[in-house]
């Protein structure tokens, strides 16, 4: 986990600058969390409308050499367009042209649609891929652009130059290799809000800092296990003690709104987990105090 580090007279890292810095910068986070680069969205959707038309074209020349086929009264051709054998073997007879050239067309097809769905998938996988917290991208930026390796004017530039200076600009292009873990919220906000100091990163002069992802698990992890505790022991006790069966209902409606919002903030459940795991509780809670609360005949 990185974290940003204001910091007066900071210097550079030991490696001084260029490229070589900034893949120590990024190499040095163990989370893997500066592992973020360009996804050239514009670049992959021009090369496979490309690769598309290509593959458009030939299929195009593929049903015209067809209807030449079933338009025509050429027996022999007709039976190489029905069986793969007789397209090979009088696709070498020199006096067959048309047959060569629909061998090299198969061919030509067959390379161009594995290129074509190579790509399909390729970006597919990319497109999977998330794009870098707001805080993972401040602090990249940040370092990147000079602002927090030192206030310096001599040093307050981008890491690299040439057209690679603008490659953080567009955040909506940037993907993060690793994907986040922990997506729940309190774990979010954890990380976004660490109250300790980290471990200088890469070292005492550099103007970021890092604290292990798993400090941040195994806090959620205890916040987790006392809060369920306190509600299901808790809830219980409550109960048991109250006699009022308005408070009771109010202590049930209650623990209940508390269990349904610790759900949502210290899990990742969707919707429908959130409903069924706070219908379970609360039906446990109702049979707890049913038996004490008289029924009217």
């Amino acid at each position: 986990m990185i974290v940003d580090l204001q910091l007066q007279d900071l210097e550079r890292s030991q490696v001084n600058d260029g490229y070589p810095a900034l893949a120590a910068w990024i190499a040095h986070d163990p989370d893997g969390e500066t592992l973020v680069f360009r996804r050239f969205s514009r670049l992959s959707a021009r090369n496979l409308l490309h690769l598309q038309s290509q593959l458009i074209l030939l299929e195009e020349k593929l049903d015209q050499l067809d209807r030449e086929v079933f338009e025509g009264q050429d027996a022999d051709l007709r039976l190489a367009a029905m069986r793969w054998e007789t397209l090979v073997n009088d696709a070498e007879d020199l006096n067959r042209p048309d047959l060569k050239k629909r061998l090299e067309l198969y061919t030509e097809i067959k390379v161009k649609i594995k290129e074509y769905h190579e790509a399909l998938l390729l970006q597919a996988q990319i497109a999977n891929l998330g794009r870098p917290s707001n805080r993972v991208y401040t602090i990249f930026r940040n370092w990147f652009d000079g602002v927090s390796r030192t206030d310096d004017i001599r040093y307050a530039r981008a890491i690299l130059s040439g057209g690679a200076r603008h490659l953080l600009n567009n955040k909506a292009d940037l993907l993060a290799l690793r994907p986040q873990t922990d997506k729940d919220l309190l774990s979010q906000l954890l990380q976004n809000h660490w109250p300790l100091p980290g471990k200088a990163y890469p070292n005492s002069k550099d103007g970021t800092r890092h604290f292990p992802e798993k400090f941040v698990f195994w806090t959620v992890s205890i916040i987790s296990v006392v809060l369920a505790a306190v509600l299901l022991v808790g809830a219980i006790v409550s109960l048991y003690f109250v006699k009022s069966h308005q408070a009771q209902l109010g202590l049930v409606a209650c623990y209940t709104v508390l269990f349904a919002a610790s759900v949502g903030l210290l899990t990742t459940a969707k919707r429908a987990e959130v409903f069924a795991s706070t219908a379970a509780y609360a039906a446990v809670l109702v049979v707890f105090i049913s038996g004490g609360i008289p029924t009217r005949g």
